[in-house]
């Protein structure tokens, strides 16, 4: 009685990888990836609202963005941090802090970097998809913050380089 109820529950679990034969089909997963920039001068991080863009409109976030194909996570980050607050990253400045591996609508690899210096001034350079860019204290964070980038930046300041987050 055991066995089958066990046996019962893995073909509940698993039904939609079993053929019509009962063989298993193993599906490899697909990942979104994405890059994701803390700028953080004086105990602020800059943070941007998101506006217009279908994802967590009116939530903070870091400059961030996919990564687009044939594109490398470094050279996205570049090409993001460009975009969204028309600044130059040097490539000696830039360090990977953590890799976060999350379950939300689907799979996803986000990769965190974190510059100290970077050329030009900051400013809003997509106020279509962004209607407030500024410092916030890291003690002080906006209640309307994407919780994942929250949970990264609070595993940052304890030293965690990869994380986990929405596998609960």
């Amino acid at each position: 009685m055991y066995m089958k109820n066990i046996h019962a529950n893995w073909i509940l679990l698993f039904s939609s990888f079993i053929d019509a034969k009962g063989v298993a089909i193993l599906v490899r997963a697909e990942m979104y990836v994405a890059v994701h920039l803390f700028l953080i001068k004086d105990d602020r991080i800059l943070l941007l609202r998101r506006y217009n863009t279908g994802f967590m409109d009116g939530q903070y976030s870091v400059i961030a963005g996919h990564v687009d194909r044939g594109e490398s996570v470094v050279q996205a980050i570049h090409r993001e941090a460009e975009e969204e607050a028309g600044i130059l990253l040097a490539p000696d400045q830039l360090q990977t802090i953590q890799v976060m591996h999350r379950n939300s609508d689907t799979e996803r690899i986000d990769y965190f970097f974190f510059v100290e210096n970077w050329i030009g001034t900051i400013r809003n350079a997509e106020p279509s998809k962004c209607d407030d860019l500024a410092w916030f204290a890291i003690e002080a964070l906006p209640e309307n913050m994407i919780p994942y980038v929250r949970y990264a930046l609070e595993q940052y300041q304890q030293g965690e380089y990869f994380t986990l987050f929405g596998w609960e």
